[in-house]
């Protein structure tokens, strides 16, 4: 006589090995992720040399009006990457170049206007000549790492 069982279900499949495509989306995540921080940690780094570059060109001048002379220069190159003929702009459309973009418009409002005349002043506040330089170190790093 044959003797009946009942139905077995079958077992779930173990969530432990992952199947392969698994195993490919993690890969590809692995690499994108360290793709990303390579990319920042190139970034960063790119930025502190230009930051760098601009402390020592600042700290290599002397007097206060020959360190704003120097910022104006290094912001002159500068914007040559962002427009060919930026260097030529003088006075009021200067600083409205230096501007563009940017809504609390420091230059044209701010302490960035002593980028007009400090170059050629006798004597300039330290404060002022302070403040601008970080605007001015901003701008500069902004626009060569772009």
């Amino acid at each position: 006589m044959l003797v009946l069982r009942d139905i077995h279900q079958v077992t779930p499949p173990a969530w432990w090995p992952p199947a392969p495509g698994w195993w490919l989306l993690a890969a590809a995540l692995l690499v994108a992720a360290t793709g990303v921080w390579l990319w920042r940690a190139r970034r960063r780094r790119r930025q502190r040399r230009i930051a760098q570059l601009f402390d020592e060109a600042i700290a290599a001048e002397g007097a206060p009006s020959a360190q704003i002379a120097a910022m104006s220069g290094l912001l002159r190159r500068a914007a040559r990457r962002r427009d060919r003929l930026a260097d030529k702009l003088d006075g009021d459309a200067w600083l409205a170049f230096l501007d563009a973009g940017d809504a609390r418009r420091p230059f044209t409002q701010g302490d960035g206007r002593l980028l007009l005349e400090g170059g050629f002043r006798p004597h300039a506040d330290p404060g002022q000549v302070a403040s601008l330089r970080v605007l001015a170190r901003d701008r500069f790093i902004d626009w060569m790492t772009k």
